[in-house]
């Protein structure tokens, strides 16, 4: 292996390393307590070092959310593989994107609150966020109805989801009724 290789390696390593432990330390303490000087006492780096793979928080959250993007896509197409019929992937997409929120507070927080200086729905949008979009299309878009639009579709009953997993998680619905609210929205689909 040449050194070269070997630096980059030691690099990605390196890079891989701050995510994880500022995605670790968001879900245990939420996203204030993610700075760069905790990061670099946590990696036992210094600050410099994270500088130079990261201009700053904003783009460690970044990192995070287009990690956690595929997860999330990786998360839905599972669960939708395995269900049988159109209404039942829905049901099975939407339940797997619920539990993703639930399960990863920090990381959706990455994804779709906090700024972490990524294109949305735009041409220079990252894979990872496209392919997200794309797992939610993929059995959204069969059951959006004849003449609706597939990508229109899958964007309101994304925005469905995302008020639900937010309204939810802060206290403003009652966690107990969340698979009735999927049942109510997945059961009004207009395909059998």
């Amino acid at each position: 292996m040449s050194v070269q290789e070997r630096k980059r390696r030691e690099r990605a390593e390196r890079e891989r390393l701050i995510v994880a432990t500022a995605r670790e330390l968001a879900e245990q303490q939420g996203w204030d307590a993610v700075t760069t000087r905790r990061l670099a006492e946590r990696i036992e780096y210094s600050q410099p070092v994270l500088y130079s793979h990261f201009r700053g928080k904003r783009e460690i959250i970044g990192a995070v959310a287009l990690q956690g993007a595929t997860e999330m896509a990786v998360a839905m197409r599972a669960a939708t593989t395995a269900a049988d019929g159109p209404r039942a992937r829905v049901h099975a997409l939407a339940r797997a994107y619920l539990a993703f929120a639930e399960g990863n507070p920090a990381v959706y927080d990455a994804i779709f609150q906090l700024d972490g200086g990524l294109a949305y729905a735009r041409e220079d949008t990252p894979e990872p966020l496209k392919d997200a979009f794309a797992a939610l299309m993929e059995s959204l878009g069969e059951v959006a109805g004849d003449g609706v639009e597939p990508g229109l579709f899958t964007e309101v009953f994304w925005a469905s989801l995302h008020g639900v997993a937010t309204l939810t998680r802060s206290g403003r619905l009652p966690p107990e009724e969340t698979e009735r609210r999927v049942r109510l929205l997945v059961d009004r689909l207009p395909v059998v």
